[in-house]
C-alpha cells in the first residue's frame, strides 16, 4: 500500500533516534542513521526527496551533497534522476584543484572543499545535507557552489534545529526541511 506524504513524515521522524548528552552535555543529538535500519524508512526519504527536487520550478543540473550523510541522500537522487552528483568534503580529501571555505561549527570551525571543475557557471544545483543545526557547513557549501558561478536553487535537508535558527545564517532563503524540531 503506497503512503501519503505525511505518513512518509510520520514513519521517518518515528525511527530518527535521539541521544542525549551527545557529542557532549546538554546536547541532544538526533540521529539519521538509526532510521535508515529500517528499509521502509529509507524508502520513505528517498521518495520525499526525489518528489521535492522534482518540484524545482527551474531544470537541476546536478545534485551537491555534503560530507558525509549528504553523500547518502544525493547519490540516491542523482541516480534516480541521471544527473551528476557533486561531492563536498571536508579540507584534504578530494583530490584536484579545489576551492575552500572555512566556517565556524558549534564545537569550533571547519572548512569545505569542492572540486573547482564540479559546477560550471550557470548551472543550476540543489545542495543535500541530513541537518540544519547553526547553519555554517550548509552556508559553506552554498558559498562554495555561488563562488563557482552555479545557483543554488534550493537547500534540503532531512531535520532542522528551529532552536539554532540555522536559516538565519544562509544567504539562500530557499530552504527545505522534510522535518523540523524546536
Amino acid at each position: 500500500m503506497a503512503m501519503d506524504e505525511q505518513s512518509k513524515l510520520q514513519l521517518i521522524k518515528e525511527h530518527i533516534g535521539e541521544f542525549v548528552d551527545f557529542p557532549k552535555e546538554g546536547i541532544v543529538f538526533r540521529d539519521i542513521f538509526t532510521s535508515l535500519l529500517d528499509g521502509r524508512v529509507c524508502t520513505a526519504i528517498r521518495d520525499l526527496l526525489i518528489e521535492r527536487v522534482k518540484k524545482a520550478n527551474a531544470k537541476i543540473d546536478a545534485i551537491v551533497g555534503l560530507d558525509a550523510r549528504g553523500f547518502l541522500f544525493g547519490f540516491t537522487i542523482s541516480a534516480e534522476l541521471g544527473i551528476p552528483f557533486v561531492p563536498i568534503r571536508k579540507k584534504g580529501k578530494l583530490p584536484g584543484k579545489c576551492r575552500s571555505y572555512e566556517y565556524t561549527l558549534e564545537y569550533g570551525s571547519g572548512t569545505l572543499e569542492i572540486q573547482e571543475n564540479s559546477v560550471q557557471p550557470g548551472q543550476n544545483v540543489i545542495i543535500i545535507d541530513d541537518l540544519l543545526a547553526t547553519g555554517g557547513t550548509l552556508n559553506a557549501a552554498n558559498q562554495l557552489v555561488t563562488n563557482l558561478g552555479a545557483n543554488v536553487i534550493e537547500i534540503i535537508v532531512i531535520m532542522e534545529l528551529k532552536s539554532l535558527n540555522g536559516r538565519a545564517n544562509i544567504p539562500s532563503k530557499n530552504i527545505h526541511a522534510l522535518i523540523e524540531y524546536d
